[in-house]
């Protein structure tokens, strides 16, 4: 049975329109009637995710992230996913209030990752990824090492997530070179795209395989989830 697909976006904006993008061309269909029912809510109200996890202090994030589950959930959504990788930091808290399932970009990334057979996994990711160790322990239960940038390069990684990509602006190829030797450097096998943010710099620059796109796994993920058929076979 085909379900209906809920999207909890606006985290951040670029973000969710462009996943909403890549299911429509990744589902196998030949008409309209044949993709993938969606609904998105693309609720920019939601607070930073990343701000949050480093200082407390700060808006939670969780309140709002439950009330848009519940709001999908009535409005008739069956499977609920979101295109933010610090997000997943609550997913707990957000599944046991959900009315619905809830995907979980992680560990679905985790596992395409050992598809690769990759054992050393580079991620980029935001401060507040990496401070939760939602991606570390998703790889370590895949029997993958989790490698991460040094203080330098997360700074740089922040900057293009920030400063550029939720700012509109373009990151030059020379600026992601800089990042990407940093991480070859450390024999990363695969490098993990682990905030939605890198994934449009993924469709602007078209970078090569040895990347893992997080927002591309959540896509096919949630297609396949749903009921339907991918278009091609899952790019690994």
């Amino acid at each position: 049975m085909r379900k209906t697909l809920g999207i909890i976006g606006g985290v951040g904006p670029l973000a969710t329109m462009f996943i909403g993008e890549m299911i429509v061309r990744r589902t196998s269909a030949t008409k309209d009637q044949e993709h993938v029912h969606t609904i998105i809510d693309n609720d920019t109200s939601i607070p930073d995710r990343t701000a949050y996890i480093l200082d407390q202090t700060k808006e939670n994030p969780v309140p709002y992230l439950v009330k848009d589950a519940v709001k999908l959930a009535d409005a008739g959504a069956d499977l609920i996913c979101i295109p933010c990788n610090t997000a997943h930091t609550f997913y707990e808290d957000l599944q046991s209030a959900s009315p619905v399932p809830v995907l979980h970009m992680i560990r679905e990334t985790a596992k395409r990752a050992a598809s690769t057979g990759a054992k050393r996994v580079g991620v980029l990711a935001t401060d507040g990824t990496l401070a939760s160790g939602v991606y570390q322990q998703a790889l370590i239960e895949q029997d993958i090492e989790p490698v991460v940038p040094d203080m330098v390069i997360q700074h740089q990684v922040m900057s293009v997530i920030y400063d550029y990509v939720k700012a509109g602006k373009e990151v030059s190829e020379h600026q992601w070179h800089v990042i990407e030797q940093a991480m070859l450097q450390l024999d990363c096998d695969k490098i993990i795209l682990g905030c939605t943010e890198l994934s449009i710099v993924n469709k602007d620059l078209k970078l090569d395989n040895r990347y893992i796109d997080s927002l591309m796994v959540l896509a096919e993920s949630a297609i396949l989830a749903c009921g339907y058929e991918l278009i091609t076979p899952v790019k690994i």
